[in-house]
């Protein structure tokens, strides 16, 4: 798989603080290599039509969409990025 950042990714990301972007980077080598890896508990969002969260830590979200082998990595950040996601 290919990542693609959006701008609202990179925003969110520079946010975060220093520990849970080590954890993001975790959490995207993961991704990257293994979409559905157990630690990353992905689901699809609920209300929407093709948007995707995965476990950072217990806190901690990314969402992403999915585009042949191109993961579009859309916000990161606790359980309220999840509201922003509109369907």
């Amino acid at each position: 798989m290919t990542l693609r950042v959006l701008d609202s990714f990179r925003t969110d990301y520079r946010r975060l603080p220093r520990e849970i972007q080590e954890r993001v980077d975790q959490a995207l080598l993961k991704l990257e290599a293994d979409p559905p890896h157990p630690s990353l508990r992905v689901k699809k969002i609920r209300g929407t039509r093709d948007i995707w969260e995965a476990r950072v830590t217990l806190a901690y979200r990314l969402t992403f969409q999915q585009e042949e082998n191109i993961l579009v990595l859309r916000r990161v950040g606790t359980h309220n990025i999840l509201r922003k996601e509109s369907p």
